[in-house]
């Protein structure tokens, strides 16, 4: 009697085990074979949802019950998920339910307009560009201005992390926070003395880091150069405004490798060739030094700058205009034995 017994009780503990195996199999074994990201935008249905996920899955039907089971089929969050090697249905659809997705790296770089940036960074959210463009323009308009374009102040060059299902004005608000953080009340103290409109401190400084190629080194002095040029009432002559008028009047689908005599009369409020003053706004995005370097120019006496061939990215400065015609020769030379056109 007393075998029996165990003989029961054995079968009774295996059978819970085999059981309980499957169980703890199904629901926290493993069930991803390989790392990688799936994309769950807000219309998705429950078949979409689990399409994108099956390449990732050792078994799909494994995955399919849990979820149906856990809820998945009627309630889910859009998002970008990591699935990473390892882990269990249970995990993998609670990261779903709970939107624990995972943020995406926008590189905001020294974009000529506002449209190329929303672009490039419209390709890493589930929004298309037009939609931000359009939400963009809706956001200007409440500012008091003229279209998406004049919001480009708002935004500087740097790397930033945003969800994939972030919508323009969540994204925008970012850039407006890091904007009225950035101008504290020194800087607004600084621009108070500088004499300049914030506009016209943008605009110096999207030539500035043009002009220096992002390089910090020389930037106090550029600034400083081209506010000389302007408290003169001289032309700014920034070769880089040449080929922003240009780039803008062909979409920005010309490339300017070296601007020649005939560009230099370029219809164009942004042509300082062409037009005395600082343009009326940045002819790129800019960077927070750029900025600081107007803010905190140098105080020099150079009129005239010229790339310098022997430093490649530098340049040369001088408040001479003989020397200055040395140094341009110098360069144009330079250009002509790379064939440089």
């Amino acid at each position: 009697m007393k075998k029996i017994i165990l003989i029961i009780v054995l079968l009774i503990v295996v059978t819970a085990g085999f059981f309980g195996f499957k169980f703890y199999t199904k629901y926290y074994g493993n069930n991803v074979e390989k790392d990688g990201y799936v994309l769950i935008p807000h219309t998705a249905g429950f078949k979409q949802i689990l399409d994108s996920i099956a390449p990732y899955l050792k078994n799909k039907e494994a995955f399919e019950a849990v979820a149906k089971d856990k809820g998945l089929d009627s309630h889910f969050k859009a998002g970008r998920y990591h699935i990473q090697s390892g882990t269990g249905n249970t995990s993998l659809v609670n990261m779903i339910k709970a939107g624990n997705q995972t943020e995406n790296t926008f590189r905001i770089g020294d974009f000529g307009d506002v449209y190329q940036m929303v672009g490039k960074v419209s390709k890493k959210t589930e929004l298309d560009s037009l939609k931000f463009v359009n939400d963009f323009n809706t956001i200007a308009a409440e500012k008091g201005y003229k279209n998406a374009e004049d919001l480009k102040k708002y935004f500087f060059i740097d790397s930033y992390n945003f969800f994939w299902t972030v919508t323009p004005k969540e994204f925008f608000n970012k850039f407006e926070s890091q904007y009225n953080d950035f101008w504290s009340s020194e800087r607004k103290t600084k621009e108070q003395q500088s004499g300049l409109s914030r506009d016209q401190i943008y605009a110096l400084a999207s030539i500035v880091y043009k002009e220096s190629g992002g390089k910090k080194d020389e930037m106090r002095t550029i600034a400083g150069l081209y506010l000389n040029r302007y408290r003169k009432g001289m032309k700014l002559q920034s070769d880089p405004t040449v080929i922003y008028a240009i780039n803008k009047h062909t979409n920005f689908k010309e490339q300017i490798k070296r601007v020649l005599y005939k560009h230099l009369t370029t219809p164009s409020p942004y042509n300082t060739y062409a037009n005395a003053g600082i343009p009326p706004g940045p002819i790129c995005i800019v960077d927070k030094n750029s900025v600081d370097a107007v803010l905190n120019a140098e105080n020099n006496d150079f009129i005239f700058m010229c790339a310098d061939p022997a430093r490649f990215g530098y340049h040369k400065f001088t408040a001479s205009a003989e020397e200055h015609a040395i140094n341009a020769k110098a360069y144009q030379d330079w250009l002509n034995s790379k064939n440089i056109k």
